[in-house]
């Protein structure tokens, strides 16, 4: 078995996903042993083997985040194989044998899913928050009857809990409970996350990289239950943030999010969880499913006491000012940063659709608007709502994390032929409702969502 050389390929263009590298020695096309054919994925540049005695050249990339392998040769008589997500090419004197092996197993890994029934059990992590909960009562919309909802917050304090759906309080970074959520599950999605806005994420970025823990826990879990799918909630906070410097920015499209440089804290577990999802698939064959959020508002959202995001705490402090009469409101930063927001029914579904999405198993896409505002933008927004003009004082000290994010819905569209659509406006309006309603109870000393 001879070594292998291996050269940069500088002109290679950027790809969506690593590029592969190959450790050690191998042997192509002359009896490789199981570890030398199935090169380990890493972020590295392109590797060209060449082999003596046989003047064999072989070349492993990933040609792109949807493609998959491209395991490429110059001999004649290439057969092909298109999977879900995967393109394997083989050549060679041993190509009928590697290529009868590899295809045996992927058809077992992409093999057709029987139609959801409704009573198949479907597992929510994190239910007791703000989008599992509005998941939970999504599926319990459309039919289905055995929910298991799952979360660390005492039952009284879920933001919602919807009839019918069997309620657990479980703190889920521990893997007994982990086990216990996901026994008999078809469907696991894991919402479950120690975060919030800015003002969270900044400071408490060693509870943000806990939650590490629930997707390593609940993945596992849910393999072990055998459960056909598996969601993660990933966040727009995995991008490259040298990429969000300017508030004019450039939408983020999936592949942006390498080379990697994540939100501190919070966008590493996120980049690091997807990482798993990926690998489960590959080596597992757990069918998973992966959506970058853009900042998701609406009704039954946190709305006061650090965890709130931009739509929630302006809408609060413009009608705060309205009830006490004092007409100013203080703004984090300078108000120039950019962002986009993503109502929660758009949120719901597209969670759906990616989850049953074959061409998107363990592939990270983006599910947001693209409407892109300044925060000063939405101010004003929320103020032509409330009827009501503000002076406006900017605290230059407050969190105010990168200066422009933006979503790239061209992926999502493709292969969806569908992306987040409801307005900024028709979305404020009825979070600014929802949270009147909830500033008047609570004034008046009943229990809310907060």
């Amino acid at each position: 078995m001879q070594a292998f050389q291996a050269e940069d390929r500088a002109s290679e263009p950027q790809r969506a996903r690593p590029e592969a590298r190959l450790g050690g020695t191998t042997n192509c096309g002359t009896g490789a042993t199981r570890a030398d054919r199935e090169p380990r994925t890493a972020r590295g540049p392109v590797v060209r083997a060449r082999y003596a005695p046989r003047p064999v050249s072989c070349e492993f990339r990933l040609a792109s985040g949807q493609e998959g392998w491209q395991i490429l040769t110059p001999d004649s008589g290439n057969r092909a194989h298109e999977t879900a997500g995967q393109r394997l090419t083989f050549t060679g004197k041993d190509a009928a044998r590697k290529e009868k092996n590899m295809l045996t197993e992927k058809k077992r890994l992409i093999e057709k899913d029987p139609k959801l029934k409704p009573d198949d059990l479907i597992v929510i992590g994190g239910a007791g928050g703000f989008i599992g909960g509005a998941l939970a009562r999504y599926f319990a919309k459309k039919g289905f009857k055995r929910i298991r909802a799952a979360d660390k917050k005492p039952l009284p304090e879920w933001y919602q809990r919807v009839p019918g759906v069997e309620c657990l309080n479980l703190d889920l970074s521990v893997e007994d409970n982990c086990q216990r959520a996901c026994a008999g599950a078809v469907e696991v999605y894991n919402l479950a996350a120690d975060m919030g806005g800015m003002g969270f994420i900044e400071r408490f970025r060693v509870e943000c990289l806990r939650s590490v823990l629930i997707n390593t826990h609940m993945i596992e879990a849910a393999y072990r239950a055998g459960a056909r799918r598996y969601f993660y909630s990933s966040s727009a906070c995995a991008y490259n943030t040298t990429l969000q410097q300017d508030p004019k920015v450039r939408a983020l499209k999936e592949s942006d999010a390498y080379p990697a440089m994540a939100e501190r804290g919070y966008g590493w577990e996120k980049l690091i969880s997807e990482m798993f999802c990926e690998e489960y698939w590959a080596e597992r064959g757990l069918k998973t499913a992966i959506a970058r959020f853009h900042n998701v508002y609406g009704p039954w959202g946190t709305w006061d006491g650090g965890r709130e995001k931009a739509p929630a705490a302006i809408c609060r402090k413009v009608i705060a000012a309205l009830d006490t009469g004092k007409h100013t409101i203080n703004i984090w930063g300078d108000g120039t940063p950019t962002r986009s927001f993503m109502y929660i029914d758009d949120c719901v579904k597209g969670i759906d659709m990616i989850m049953h999405c074959d061409d998107l198993i363990a592939t990270p896409i983006n599910l947001g608007t693209s409407e892109l505002v300044t925060v000063n933008e939405l101010v004003s927004k929320v103020e032509r709502i409330a009827g009501v003009k503000l002076k406006r004082e900017y605290d230059l000290t407050a969190p105010r994390g990168v200066a422009g994010r933006n979503s790239d819905n061209t992926f999502i569209k493709k292969m969806l032929k569908w992306e987040p659509n409801t307005p900024l406006d028709t979305g404020l309006r009825a979070t600014y409702k929802w949270i009147q309603q909830q500033y008047a109870a609570r004034k008046a000393g009943k229990r809310v969502v907060d």
